[in-house]
């Protein structure tokens, strides 16, 4: 069986869909491969990005911030899944993908944006990494190989409002 491809995207591709590219990476177990980018990426990966990704075990090399136009190109690898974890590159025009990945929009606040004292913007990393975690979960349990393509996009529609608090939908 091979690999699903997921991309996730936001806009500086510094923090949220970075976390997300590692958690993926770190929780599926080969049956996924996970990939992020950026609609204007940052130059580089948020220092908080890797610390709280260190800080529970999680591999870090590798992870750079990047341009979606990487993964527009024809030489790129399929992607099966593309979810937005940011409101502007949701809104965003987006390049069109190679093959007809599902799609959704995964919000979640940008910790990188906080300000106030070392332990708020560390909180803030905490919480989206928790609310990332609780989606991917969610989203490798889902027998996806069994289940048709319209009920795999409802799904990840509604693993996107899940609150990272209680795994529950909003």
């Amino acid at each position: 069986m091979r690999a699903y491809n997921v991309l996730f995207l936001c806009t500086g591709n510094s923090a949220r869909s970075i976390l997300a590219e590692a958690l993926l990476n770190h929780l599926g177990e080969g049956r996924f491969r996970g990939y992020s980018a950026g609609s204007f990426p940052k130059s580089e990966v948020h220092p908080s990005s890797i610390e709280i990704l260190g800080s529970h075990g999680i591999a870090t090399d590798g992870l750079r911030s990047k341009s979606w136009n990487e993964f527009a190109r024809l030489d790129a690898p399929t992607m099966d899944f593309v979810f937005t974890v940011c409101d502007q590159a949701a809104g965003e025009v987006c390049p069109v993908w190679p093959g007809t990945p599902v799609t959704a929009h995964w919000g979640i606040p940008d910790p990188a944006a906080v300000e106030g004292t070392a332990a708020e913007r560390k909180m803030a990393f905490q919480s989206a990494f928790q609310a990332l975690e609780i989606r991917i979960r969610t989203f490798l349990s889902m027998p996806i190989a069994d289940l048709d393509r319209e009920t795999v996009m409802g799904k990840v529609e509604q693993i996107g409002r899940l609150r990272a608090e209680s795994g529950k939908s909003v």
